[in-house]
């Protein structure tokens, strides 16, 4: 059964999300906050942490740090979700450069945590099984200076790695792999959450602008996502 350390200061969050991935087949473990959090981690071993950000004691980076540099491999390795209500761009990008996996903001859809968890674990198992794939199945979506590898979700940008979450991937893969096609924001949004999760016109517009922010902090000269006013977006030829 995979388990999962839920860590939040909330306790309708503990309990409502425990609850609702127990009935999936999870085994929740729940601990509200991140000293109490730890002392648990390096005794037990676990798939998949879910963390919060802001809360008292030691907070979700904080905490974050703390099991990425740990002696224990298990546990340096895990993957991390970050849940959050802080929508700033700097928190995340710092999470994620220390190995955060993907982050969901609350409120959240428990269908949408769902799947990011399915996809999350999918995709760190397969960057353990890396030599068990054939080279056929390993083929990567390659477009000029971009990148995108599937199995393991990372993307490269002239060799270099982007740090994305689970929904950029999504969103650069979409429009990536037909070059030149616009996609409307309706199409975009259920490529990144799928069609059992709706969120506005400005969601969208939000993750763009991080994606391009993203990659210009690597490569001042990136222009390969065009705004076609009126209809979306589309990825340059």
């Amino acid at each position: 059964m995979t388990s999962i350390a839920l860590v939040d200061d909330e306790q309708s969050i503990l309990a409502s999300v425990s609850l609702a991935l127990e009935a999936e087949g999870y085994e929740v473990d729940t601990f509200h906050n991140g000293l109490e959090a730890l002392n648990a981690l390096e005794k037990n071993n676990y798939d998949l942490g879910l963390f919060d950000i802001k809360m008292p004691k030691m907070d979700g980076n904080e905490l974050l740090s703390k099991v990425r540099n740990s002696k224990k491999t298990d546990l340096k390795e895990m993957p991390i979700i970050f849940l959050t209500s802080k929508d700033q761009e700097q928190d995340e990008i710092i999470g994620l450069r220390m190995g955060a996996a993907d982050y969901i903001k609350k409120p959240f859809s428990q269908k949408l945590l769902n799947e990011r968890i399915r996809t999350v674990l999918r995709v760190y198992q397969n960057r353990k099984n890396d030599n068990s794939f054939s080279a056929e199945t390993k083929k990567n979506l390659k477009k000029g200076s971009l990148e995108l590898d599937e199995l393991k979700q990372l993307c490269f940008w002239k060799n270099q790695i982007i740090e994305l979450t689970v929904a950029e991937f999504n969103l650069i893969k979409s429009l990536a792999k037909y070059p030149g096609v616009v996609k409307d924001r309706n199409q975009l949004q259920d490529s990144m959450y799928g069609d059992s999760v709706y969120v506005d016109d400005r969601t969208i517009d939000s993750h763009i602008k991080r994606l391009r922010k993203k990659f210009k902090s690597y490569d001042p000269l990136f222009d390969q996502i065009r705004t076609r006013y009126g209809s979306g977006y589309s990825w340059r030829e």
